[in-house]
């Protein structure tokens, strides 16, 4: 993964997006204890995002934790006209993903857990596939593994030396 982390959630104003929650039944020999976990999504709608899971007895509980958890796990994102640089895969264990760009007007186009994570980040128009897995916590980290891959223009330009038009045209 590349250093794109974000130092300071001070001046962010951040949304939390709720992708899953699940009931955990713990048996012991008093019976049966619940508890639940909750996995969030938070971001600026404008480039940054990040994800948490929380755990607790109650469920509003469980998902303040997972936002307080969410905004120590922030990364930056380049979004380029709504959508996303570059077509990008991950696989986070059995879940991989396929993210390609789509032009204005598409919208998003992406299953339950993805789609919370892209429209977290600010990202309007996208193609998104997921194959294997369907698994909601493997589906966010898939989705932030190919996010944290993205490589915004002018980053490739720099890199190879080279002017914008150049990495445009070839």
């Amino acid at each position: 993964m590349r250093n794109n982390r974000v130092k300071s959630t001070n001046d962010i104003e951040l949304k939390d997006r709720l992708v899953a929650i699940n009931r955990v039944t713990k048996v012991t020999k008093g019976g049966r204890a619940f508890s639940f976990s909750a996995i969030v999504v938070v971001g600026d709608e404008n480039g940054i995002v990040g994800w948490g899971l929380g755990k607790a007895n109650e469920v509003t509980a469980a998902i303040a934790k997972g936002v307080e958890a969410a905004k120590k796990n922030l990364i930056k994102v380049p979004v380029h006209k709504g959508t996303i640089p570059h077509e990008q895969k991950a696989k986070f264990g059995g879940a991989s993903i396929i993210l390609r760009p789509a032009s204005q007007g598409t919208g998003v186009k992406a299953g339950g857990s993805m789609r919370a994570v892209l429209e977290s980040v600010g990202i309007t128009d996208v193609l998104a596939k997921s194959q294997g897995s369907s698994n909601p916590h493997n589906l966010v980290k898939a989705t932030f593994a190919a996010l944290a891959e993205m490589r915004s223009p002018m980053t490739v330009a720099q890199n190879r030396g080279v002017s914008l038009d150049v990495v445009f045209n070839g």
